[in-house]
């Protein structure tokens, strides 16, 4: 396996459960943080998904350009074919953007599509 994507996950994909539906085996991933980004929960109305998490709200974050917002999460090493599996595993009401994260690793994340478009991700 090839791992050239990094995918940062601060709510269900740092779940093993949601790990092994979603890609078929547990990730390993670095604790790392995402500046300039804010957090609320968003209610899920897909129910797979809602059996696969567990959950019936899931977290989601939108960029507030505020330098002392931050969001905590991991950062994964994942495959070309995962980053799909994990566009299939989220909900319309999350977007794919390209961040910086505090590390200064370039990663993926999931945003809200009403969520500003980070100036990184432009």
């Amino acid at each position: 396996m090839t791992f050239s994507e990094k995918l940062f996950s601060y709510g269900t994909l740092q779940l093993e459960a949601v790990q092994l539906a979603t890609f078929s085996r547990k990730l390993d991933g670095q604790a790392d943080d995402m500046p300039g980004f804010s957090m609320t929960l968003l209610k899920i109305e897909d129910a797979s998904v809602v059996a696969t998490s567990g959950k019936t709200h899931h977290p989601v974050v939108s960029y507030s350009g505020n330098p002392a917002d931050k969001v905590r999460g991991t950062v994964f090493s994942i495959t070309p074919e995962e980053l799909a599996q994990a566009d299939a595993y989220e909900v319309s009401d999350y977007r794919r953007d390209r961040v910086t994260l505090a590390s200064g690793v370039s990663a993926w994340v999931y945003v809200a599509n009403h969520s500003p478009v980070p100036p990184a991700a432009k």
